[in-house]
């Protein structure tokens, strides 16, 4: 599974990079904001991408809704600092398939969404 990670802190890009590959997801890219994370989705055909809600530019509802877009759109799940809560029914509504909180990334977490 490719994955492409969203994230204005390349803190958090380094630490999901990390705890994603030691699980075995190739992680193909990294983008800092929502323009360059479409740009990269188009470029890099990912199968699922990581995408933090706030971010600088258009926020990761836009970016979603976008992706959603795609010729073949790649699997999206939303993460975030704050809770699930804090969003509504956005994340649905964006076409995103999930959201995981930061805190609670792991593999797993993102196989759970990844089931048919």
């Amino acid at each position: 599974m490719t994955v492409l990670i969203v994230d204005d802190h390349p803190s958090f890009r380094a630490s999901a990079r990390t705890l994603l590959e030691a699980e075995g997801y190739n992680i193909v890219g990294e983008a800092e904001n929502g323009e360059t994370a479409v740009e990269a989705a188009r470029e890099l055909h990912p199968d699922l991408v990581l995408l933090d809600v706030q971010l600088p530019g258009i926020d990761g509802f836009a970016v979603a809704d976008q992706l959603r877009k795609l010729e073949d759109p790649p699997i999206v799940i939303l993460t975030s600092s704050r809770d699930r809560a804090d969003y509504g029914r956005c994340i649905g509504e964006c076409g995103a398939h999930g959201f995981v909180p930061k805190a609670d990334l792991s593999g797993a977490a993102i196989a759970a969404f990844l089931v048919a």
